[in-house]
């Protein structure tokens, strides 16, 4: 700033200018994320959640943090830990009156001067200071992780994450299988066994699996010769069976598959003239009562009379006729 003075010596005006160096004012700067206080006189952080606008995206919530923010889901939950403690689970960051001075701020003429003057700094939970004596984050998940299976670090804090078919236990640490065969009864058609991390079918005998959870029989019957020459194979639900080629026994002789015809009309008096043989498989516990098959006779006499009854097999009396 320039000052005017003026004298006057023997009449005459001398004037006479002389020039006063005055410092400028001080200014000060802040590590990114913060700004200067000029009521404080320190270095406050930026709440970013509030000045910039949508700062967080797909409905992920905003969590400010020191020196700058980051977006989790709404359900997210972090654990806070500065490797000696127990880490604890909270949903919100520190309280903002605890944020410390990441930088002491220096007076432009310190620069000047090369003159550099540090103070010792105070790191929150997550951080710790570095040679410049800026706090930086630690990365929780190195060279140790403390999550049984992945570790991801976040500012300040780090997320633990299970494999496919585990689920975080309450400490949000460690992890422990998830018993997929109590999800749902519809898992497997027949059985589900639990496995760690998974789960898988099984089926009863004379079954195989198809697919991941489906149960298919097996036909015996084209896997292989499981019967002798005279018999032939019958494949149900779960198993197979043989039986003789030729069912028919005197004075019956085989007129076709499974059909015996009686050619003595004296011999096969009082007796059926012919006899059919037909197989089935009848699926087990299936509702009763139930139809299991129809059978029609055509009366070829009008005299005839037809008589259907249980030959053998009833012993138990679980079959009858209607």
């Amino acid at each position: 700033m320039e000052t005017l003075q003026v004298f006057l010596l023997l009449g005459v005006f001398v004037v006479m200018v002389s020039a006063q160096q005055v410092e400028e004012p001080a200014t000060y700067s802040c590590t990114e994320g913060y700004e200067f206080s000029e009521e404080e006189q320190e270095c406050k952080d930026v709440n970013e959640c509030q000045t910039l606008p949508d700062a967080c995206k797909g409905g992920m919530s905003c969590i400010n943090h020191y020196g700058g923010y980051f977006c989790l889901p709404q359900n997210a939950q972090i654990i806070i830990g500065n490797g000696e403690e127990e880490p604890t689970t909270t949903t919100r960051p520190p309280a903002p009156h605890l944020i410390p001075h990441p930088v002491v701020p220096l007076p432009r003429s310190s620069y000047l001067t090369n003159q550099v003057r540090l103070a010792s700094i105070r790191c929150p939970v997550g951080f710790a200071a570095d040679e410049f004596n800026l706090c930086r984050d630690v990365n929780e998940c190195a060279p140790s992780s403390p999550c049984q299976h992945h570790c991801y670090n976040l500012l300040g804090s780090f997320l633990c994450q299970c494999e496919q078919g585990y689920k975080l236990s309450p400490d949000q640490l460690n992890c422990h299988d998830v018993d997929e065969c109590l999800l749902s009864a519809y898992v497997c058609q027949w059985q589900c066994v639990n496995q760690p991390g998974s789960y898988s079918c099984v089926c009863p005998e004379g079954y195989e699996l198809q697919g991941t959870r489906m149960c298919q029989d097996i036909n015996e019957c084209e896997t292989g010769p499981n019967c002798r020459e005279d018999q032939m194979c019958w494949n149900y639900f779960g198993g197979y069976r043989c039986y003789p080629r030729n069912p028919c026994q005197e004075p019956y002789i085989q007129t076709g598959e499974g059909r015996c015809s009686c050619q003595s009309p004296s011999a096969c008096r009082g007796l059926p003239p012919s006899i059919v043989y037909k197989y089935m498989s009848i699926t087990s516990e299936r509702s009763v009562p139930a139809d299991i098959f129809q059978i029609q006779a055509t009366s070829v006499l009008p005299s005839m009379l037809n008589t259907f009854r249980i030959k053998a097999g009833n012993e138990d009396g679980q079959f009858f006729l209607r």
